[in-house]
């Protein structure tokens, strides 16, 4: 098999202004195990939605952007239901900058063996493709960026926002997370940010100019997502996934005690996930366990325990058509560090 005969077949992404899953999610109310979950998750979500005074974080880990949820993504902050994001780097660089600069992501051929697609340089991500020459254009970009940039530390939300200006007049595909959020001013945290596609670049920018070179200061980003929870006061978590970027939104409330702010837990949260509690791990963590730690109130909390391209695209179907961002003020949380 040649590279071409492999890379063919495109992940497409799903739109869900394109259909309204309402009948699915009120016949979801009246089942039982996740379906009922599903569709308490969903009415969660509509009551941050129209709450006036919740701001609505998203947290992004896994590979759902590369699965086809990217648009989901993109027009939850278009349709004003998202204020901040804290996502991986990958999310963030390798699935979606890297969409916007015209690559793709394909659907697998079963039976492949890995060590093949090694030596084609295609990487694969269970079942999707990614053109590992692409994936390094998209490093190269990164370091691109950087060299541009004055040579100081910047927090991964500077960072992103620099590259959602390059992207501005440059991008191939114009509906990017990283380009609408911040046309939105719509603030993007990646904790990790090293731990992705941006990380080589930002290595070859430091290796190149060992005297003076961007860095990525993650305390930075840690005090600014903390900033955002002190002056947005009531939040809600709607949580893809586990990891860090879960942690380190939910932390944000200690944070900011730790500072001798108060800050309101959490009010809501939803997390869809597959991970099993059993192993006491943070991605796993119930919502309920986040409540002892004074992080998530239990009174409007959801765990949805499915992988989350099956049921994701049905909830914010169900909020878009039900049109409760469409009264929602536009938070823009961007603007407050431009002063900085």
């Amino acid at each position: 098999m040649k590279k071409t005969d492999l890379l063919k077949d495109t992940v497409k992404h799903i739109d869900i202004t394109s259909f309204d899953s309402t009948p699915i999610i009120d016949s979801m109310r009246e089942m039982s195990f996740t379906s009922r979950d599903t569709a308490r998750a969903t009415d969660i979500f509509l009551k941050m939605l129209k709450d006036k005074d919740c701001s609505n974080i998203l947290t992004l880990a896994g590979s759902t952007s590369a699965g086809g949820c990217m648009q989901v993504y993109v027009n939850m902050v278009k349709n004003n239901m998202i204020d901040a994001i804290v996502a991986t780097g990958a999310s963030i660089v390798d699935m979606d900058f890297f969409e916007a600069l015209g690559f793709k992501h394909y659907k697998d051929t079963p039976g492949v063996p890995d060590k093949q697609l090694r030596s084609l340089y295609i990487d694969r991500i269970y079942d999707t493709y990614i053109d590992e020459d692409d994936l390094q254009v998209c490093d190269n970009t990164i370091r691109e960026i950087a060299d541009n940039l004055e040579p100081r530390p910047y927090s991964s939300r500077e960072f992103i926002k620099e590259m959602g200006k390059y992207l501005v007049g440059k991008s191939v595909k114009k509906d990017s997370l990283i380009q609408t959020a911040y046309e939105h001013n719509v603030p993007i945290f990646c904790p990790a940010f090293s731990d992705s596609s941006a990380g080589f670049g930002l290595v070859m920018h430091q290796y190149k100019n060992p005297g003076k070179h961007v860095t990525i200061d993650s305390v930075k980003d840690f005090l600014e997502l903390t900033k955002v929870k002190i002056a947005a006061k009531t939040t809600g978590l709607f949580m893809i996934g586990g990891g860090v970027p879960k942690n380190f939104a939910q932390d944000t409330v200690v944070c900011a005690e730790m500072l001798g702010e108060f800050a309101e837990m959490h009010k809501y949260a939803v997390q869809i996930t597959v991970a099993d509690v059993r192993d006491g791990a943070c991605s796993s963590s119930t919502l309920q366990e986040a409540s002892s730690w004074g992080k998530v109130q239990t009174k409007f909390e959801q765990m949805v325990y499915a992988e989350a391209t099956s049921v994701l695209p049905l909830m914010i179907s169900y909020a878009f058509h039900n049109g409760a961002w469409q009264k929602r003020e536009k938070k823009e949380w961007a603007k407050l560090f431009e002063e900085i």
